[in-house]
This record gives C-alpha cells, structure tokens and sequence, in this order.
C-alpha cells in the first residue's frame, strides 16, 4: 500500500513567488558591482587566451573545445551581459554567434543534444527576448533554428526518446543509452523557438519526449529510472535519484508549466507527484546536525545510497519555487531545509566551497556501512558537520548558489544575500586562476594556491556570476516572476500565472515491478502529511 506524505487538495488559485518589497542589505550594490568586475575580467582573458573556442584554460593560457568550438563561453554569456548592461561584449558577442556555422562540429566529437540545447539554443533565444525580440537580432533566432534542424535527426522513425549525442558530419545519432535529464530537458528552449517560429513542429518534437517519460511505467510513482534506451522507450536499470542525469527533467516539468500555462494539468501532477515520492522514500536526515538530504534509490537491489551531490542542490530552490507557486506550505519549509544542508557543504569546509560529491548516515544506516572503510579523517569531520566528503572537487558549479538565489528572492530573509556575499569573499581568496579564476581539486585545502582544474567552463559565466549578481541586484530586475530560467540560468519571458496548476491529484502509478519489489518503509515517516520534523 502506498504511503502519502501529501495531502493534495483541489487545485489552488496560484499565487505570485517572488516576495513584494524586498530590501537589500547596504552593502549589496558594492558586492554587485564585484560580481560585475570578476565577470568582465573572466571574459577579458578569455577573450584574450580562448576567444572563439568553448571554455578557458586559466593555468596554461590556453582553451579547450568541451562543446564542439562554437565558441560557448560566448554564447552562454550573452544573457549576463545584458543583464549587467555590458552592452559592448554584447553586440560583438551576437555578431560572432549569428556567424556561427552550427551544420558542423568545429571538433570530432559528437554534439550533445541536451548540452547544444541548454547552452547554445537556450543563450542565443534568451537574449533575443531580454532584448525585447527586435527585428535586427531576428538573426539569433535563425540560428537557434540551425542548430534545432541538425539536433532534429537525434528523433529516429517513429521514436519518442531522441538519442544523446549526434555526429553532424552525417547526421547519425550514436546509438547509447541516454537518460531521463538528456531527454527530458528540452522542452523550454525548442518550444520557445516554436512560439518564435511560429512553427509547432520543434515543440513537438521535445514534447512527445517529455510526455513519453512522465507515462512511463515508474519505480516510485512519478520518479523513472535514470537510464533510458530511445530505441525502445523503456527504462534501463533502476536508479531513483535528483542527482545528474535525472535532475533537470524534474525542474522542467515545474518550469515548463510556468512558462507556458498549458492547460493539461499533467506536467504539475508529475512534479508533485515525483515530490512526494521523494518525501515518502529519498529524504532522509543526517544522524548529525539533522541536515536533510536526498539519497538515492535503486529499485533493482531495493536499496538506498545515502549520497548527495552539488548537481542535485538545485532541488531545494526548485521546491520552494513550486511549494510558492503551489500555496504547499510542507514542500516550502522541505525546500528551505534542502537549501540550508546544501549550504552546510559550503559552510563546514575550509575554502567556504562545498564538494562536488557528499555523503551522511541516517537513523537507518548510511555512508558508514556503505563505504566499506572510513578513515579517522572522514569520521571526524561527519561528527562535526553531518556529511562525508566523497569528491572533494568544485568545478564552479552553480547550483548551491541558484538556490540560495531563489530563497532570497522568495523569502526576503537577507541570511541568503550574506551567504552569497561569503561565497564571494571565497571567490576572491580561492578560485582567482594564473588568470580569471579556476575550478579546486580540493575544497579542503586553503591554501591560497591550492590546486586548480585548468577549466572555466561556460556555466562559469550564465549560471555562477548571473545567480550572484541578481542576489545582489535590484530585485524588480528580472523578476522570477517574469521570467523562467533554463536549467543554464537563461531567462525565458513569462506571461502571468494561470488561475490554477494541477488537477490536485498524483499521477496514476505503474510499476515496471511486482508489489512486492515496493520502496521499502521509510524509517522517517508512516502517514499522510508527514512534515519530517
């Protein structure tokens, strides 16, 4: 039998996210402005050492071409510049990527279908409607439609899940397990360009995708397994998890929602559904300091992993987003727990960075049985700070920081504007580069030198410098309720809420499994509207 921890009602009027009246600190405008200034010396030496390749190398002054050598640290900094009234690199940002040629690789690789979309698609529209749609930049959304046509033949005959990965030299997909965030987060960008277009036909190609996934038999009601085959549409294995490869298509079911006020409630139902099934069986709490974490799930050996990751820190801002809009007070005060744990990973380590990957105990077992050995390092650090540091990486990602972003934004509580200024600080001691600033191998080490990954990538730029600089900024400036941001932080304009989202009810389940292949109890919770206090 099947245990609720949200009571669902008929579906709500919903209500504006962002709060009203918010009133940044004093010391804001001068961290904005050295937001402004990392971000315009990072694209200074880019410029100067990788210009027209993908991402800079800032310890051997060189570039690497991660995304084919389109040039993706351009186009995936446009929407920043606007934002940051870099009008300058703007216009010779748009003038090289309306030249680019997106019918062929600049490299050997294969093209990613979801890294082509959320970068390239989703840069070169965003800043087509941040700048108002004007008729002479109508140029970048011809592109978006060069790269959407070559992307196109990643959907083989009459198959719903497009393969991952292309080689455009002959237009044939290689043919691989892809996964439910490869597939599933598509959506925003190819229906944005189809409202551009005028033309239903891109749309339809990512929504026949994103409605395959969401009717799939499921593992835990509206949670599929990661791994995917587009060759027969069925799950592969039976990971359950808000981790990468499955992250951004549970962001996007809220998100596409939201942008464009479908009137199939179904994409909300799956979110809502997918939540409390996460509540139900993936949340757990650390035996120390109570944070509260996602594990992940596998429904082949029916066993849990007690392990998190920074891809999957997105969670807590996606949940206060859809709690806000959705009126849910259980799954708002969730997602502020997933924020402050999240932030626990910056907070506990000695750079003021969190580790790319982490892991706990809880009351039913954890990291320490699962790990096989725990050095006496590991074991005091989980008694001081409540989670194991399992790759102590930081490859400047965004997501800590995203979320962080949406909390201040919808709360008003100026703690997430003091953390961004923490992280800011951490920036300036740890991550500045032989030039523009690098990723750690370590998070632990704080020496002012210590050592660096030799990659900026691209998100450097849209997700990291963007989510600080709009903490900081005036919040009527790209409101969250006017736009929607892709899950590479390019803002989509909104059109107001609907009166309602959902039907009020959790998606029909099918399980690929027998009753008896069930999640397990959750030792956290065994009834409806548990709030796991």
């Amino acid at each position: 039998m099947r245990v609720l921890a949200l009571l669902l009602l008929p579906p709500l009027q919903a209500c504006a996210v962002q709060m009203p009246g918010l009133a940044l600190p004093d010391y804001a405008a001068q961290q904005r402005e050295t937001v402004k200034a990392m971000f315009i010396e990072s694209y200074k030496q880019y410029s100067r050492f990788a210009w027209a390749h993908d991402d800079l190398q800032p310890e051997s002054l060189s570039y690497k071409d991660s995304r084919n050598g389109w040039g993706a640290s351009i186009v995936d900094s446009m929407s920043t510049m606007h934002i940051m009234g870099l009008e300058a690199d703007l216009e010779r940002a748009i003038a090289y990527a309306t030249k680019i040629d997106f019918t062929r690789s600049k490299t050997s690789d294969t093209v990613s279908v979801f890294e082509t979309t959320i970068r390239y698609m989703a840069g070169l529209l965003s800043v087509y409607e941040l700048r108002g749609e004007r008729l002479e930049d109508r140029a970048l959304v011809d592109k978006a439609r060069e790269v959407a046509d070559k992307l196109a033949f990643a959907w083989v005959g009459d198959n719903d899940i497009p393969y991952g990965h292309i080689d455009f030299a002959n237009d044939q997909p290689t043919t691989e397990t892809s996964n439910i965030a490869e597939a599933g987060t598509l959506i925003l960008e190819w229906a944005t360009l189809s409202k551009h277009l005028n033309d239903s036909k891109y749309a339809g190609l990512a929504e026949k995708s994103f409605r395959h996934i969401i009717a799939m038999d499921t593992p835990l009601p509206g949670m599929p397994a990661q791994d995917i085959d587009p060759s027969t549409g069925q799950a592969v294995g039976g990971l359950i998890c808000w981790d990468g490869g499955s992250d951004s298509y549970f962001e996007y079911l809220l998100k596409y929602a939201r942008l464009f006020n479908p009137e199939d409630p179904i994409f909300v139902d799956a979110w809502i559904t997918a939540i409390d099934s996460s509540i139900t069986t993936l949340l757990h709490r650390s035996t120390v300091g109570n944070h509260l974490y996602t594990a992940r799930y596998n429904s082949v050996s029916r066993s849990l992993q007690h392990a998190s990751s920074h891809l999957a820190c997105f969670h807590g801002g996606n949940w206060l987003y859809g709690g806000t809009l959705l009126k849910n007070d259980t799954i708002v005060s969730l997602g502020l727990d997933l924020i402050d744990a999240c932030w626990n990973t910056y907070s506990s380590t000695a750079t003021g960075i969190g580790p790319d990957e982490f892991a706990f105990d809880s009351v039913d077992g954890g990291y320490a049985t699962e790990a096989g050995y725990i050095s006496p390092e590991q074991t005091s650090f989980y008694s001081a700070h409540g989670f194991y540091v399992t790759s102590a990486y930081y490859l400047l990602r965004p997501e800590v920081l995203e979320s962080n972003f949406y909390a201040w934004r919808i709360t008003g509580d100026v703690k997430y504007v003091d953390r961004a200024r923490d992280f800011v600080g951490s920036v300036q001691r740890y991550l500045k580069g032989r030039v523009a600033y690098d990723g750690l191998v370590d998070v632990m080490d704080a020496r002012a030198n210590g050592r660096k990954i030799n990659d900026m990538e691209s998100f450097w730029f849209a997700e990291v410098l963007k989510y600080l600089y709009l903490t900081f900024d005036d919040p009527a400036h790209v409101s969250i309720d006017d736009y929607v941001f892709n899950t590479e932080a390019h803002p989509f304009k909104a059109p107001p809420e609907a009166p309602w989202y959902g039907s009020g009810n959790f998606l029909p389940h099918r399980s690929p499994h027998s009753t008896s292949d069930e999640a397990p109890p959750h030792p956290m919770h065994s009834g409806m509207n548990v709030p796991l206090r």
